[in-house]
């Protein structure tokens, strides 16, 4: 599936990009791409997060980063156990920034970014100890 505002290199990039987030973390992120024109994004969006089995990792600590580019929408969702930990200001914050970076068309750029702070962010609260099991695939999905 081609996306016309990232280059298959740009998404094996965001892909990489996920793989080293989440190195250092148990939790997990995903990046879900909607070409679909109609609305109730929030809502799509929660239905993407279930359907890709977010909710079932071990500590509920899996990020969706749910994007519409065409209609300029994005959802973050963080799972219960994340919610209990990182406050909404960070995840307003980083919503705000990665719609401004895509309001001038920086698209690859604002998500491998939000992609690394979350990883970070993950770190403070859910580090590796011991092994650390890939819980959910770290592909792009589209619909």
């Amino acid at each position: 599936m081609m996306s016309n505002f990232l280059t298959n290199q740009q998404l094996a990039s965001l892909v990489e990009a996920i793989q080293s987030a989440e190195q250092h973390s148990t939790g997990e992120i995903r990046v879900h791409i909607d070409a679909n024109t109609e609305d109730h994004h929030a809502e799509k969006a929660y239905q993407v997060f279930k359907k890709l089995d977010m909710h079932k990792t071990a500590e509920r600590n899996a990020v969706l980063f749910h994007i519409n580019f065409e209609k300029k929408y994005l959802t973050i969702i963080g799972d219960v156990g994340i919610h209990e930990r990182v406050q909404q200001e960070y995840w307003d914050h980083l919503h705000d920034y990665i719609t401004s970076e895509f309001a001038k068309g920086n698209y690859h750029k604002a998500l491998k970014s939000a992609i690394l702070e979350t990883g970070l962010e993950l770190k403070k609260y859910f580090p590796v100890q011991g092994e650390n099991t890939n819980e959910l695939p770290n592909e792009i999905t589209f619909s």
